[in-house]
């Protein structure tokens, strides 16, 4: 632990010469306020206690939420942060539930592209030597791809919910595409329910039970009717949204893919995000970043913390049993909410000590 914490102090002092102010978050937060924020992985893996004034608290899982309230809550200003220090998160017991994060955030109005530049070009350099792996990948371009399916509202918001949990999100594609065994039950389930009234369906079912009301389940049943309503997805709109989600190739060569010809059914959809990626990629080069073998997965990212929306990195070890080294990404719409109407693009990420410690053979 003694060699994490010199390492940590190290990595913070390198944020502090590239122009980041120093900065604290309370150990103890409101759960009530922030658990939300965070998604499904981190919300339950959270440790969360009640306190007789405070109400829900709960022991800090990450600085950048916190960090985040806090910085909002002064305005909307340009800013640049860095911490350290202990975060707590329930594990499976091979990994540590206690352990140290160094980040680094940036609140920029002008430029995103050069600011996430800046984040990774940052990290790169911090973690040169280090014989780690660096991915890119951005959930922005995931998003805007389910945003242009020709399909309903109802149907995009659900598939947006669970862009972070991908069995989740797959079977819901197969689903709404009118594929596999999931559609077929869906569909009988759905036929089932035209031929009865949901007052009769709820009678037929006995007595009730759970907190759901009547009126809630006969809402559930007019919403499974609208959902066997909606046409599936356009067949080549579907393989196009999978081919994304398993591209892997170098930067350039995923821009390049994605803008071919063979994307075609989801070309206007995806062409503004396209357009900030290839911006990032130019402000990377400039940098000092080789975008033309810096490594893309349109599918990295999917499995961390929900308030990641665009650009989203990491820095791995070739070793399979530990977890990332350094992760990070741009997070705009967490200031907006956190902010309460007002919002300022943010990116940034963490680094764990401990594990460049442990890489070097120091614990």
């Amino acid at each position: 632990m003694i060699q994490a914490e010199a390492i940590a102090a190290e990595l913070l002092a390198q944020m502090q010469d590239a122009g980041a102010q120093r900065v604290a978050a309370d150990i103890l937060q409101p759960a009530e306020t922030l658990l939300d924020l965070y998604g499904e992985d981190i919300r339950a893996r959270a440790y969360v206690t009640h306190d007789p004034a405070l109400g829900e608290m709960m022991l800090r899982p990450d600085f950048t939420v916190p960090v985040v309230q806090a910085h909002m809550k002064g305005g909307a200003e340009p800013a640049r942060y860095c911490y350290a220090g202990p975060v707590f998160r329930k594990q499976d017991g091979r990994r540590a539930r206690e352990y140290l994060q160094v980040g680094y955030e940036v609140f920029a109005r002008d430029d995103p592209a050069r600011a996430d530049a800046e984040v990774f070009a940052l990290f790169s350099r911090i973690l040169d030597g280090k014989d780690l792996r660096p991915v890119t990948g951005d959930i922005g371009i995931l998003k805007a791809a389910v945003a242009g399916l020709e399909t309903s509202t109802e149907r995009k918001s659900a598939l947006m919910r669970h862009i972070w949990h991908p069995r989740r999100f797959r079977a819901l594609l197969e689903r709404m595409g009118g594929q596999g065994q999931l559609a077929e039950a869906r569909a009988e389930l759905v036929s089932n329910l035209r031929v009865a009234r949901a007052e009769a369906l709820i009678a037929e079912a006995g007595q009730m039970v759970g907190l759901r009301s009547a009126d809630e389940i006969g809402a559930r049943i007019a919403t499974l009717l609208r959902d066997a309503e909606t046409p599936p997805i356009p067949r080549e709109q579907v393989q196009a949204l999978e081919r994304l989600l398993s591209l892997h190739a170098p930067a350039r060569a995923a821009l390049g893919t994605m803008r071919a010809q063979g994307w075609a059914a989801l070309a206007p959809a995806l062409a503004p995000a396209l357009d900030r990626l290839e911006a990032r990629l130019e402000a990377l080069d400039a940098a000092g970043i080789d975008s033309g073998n810096l490594p893309f997965e349109a599918s990295f990212g999917r499995t961390t913390m929900e308030y990641y929306d665009g650009f989203v990195f990491g820095f791995v070890s070739v070793r399979d049993d530990l977890p990332p080294v350094a992760t990070g990404g741009r997070y705009d719409a967490l200031t907006s909410v956190l902010g309460q109407g007002r919002a300022i693009p943010a990116v940034g990420g963490v680094i764990r000590p401990e594990i460049l410690a442990e890489l070097e053979g120091a614990l």
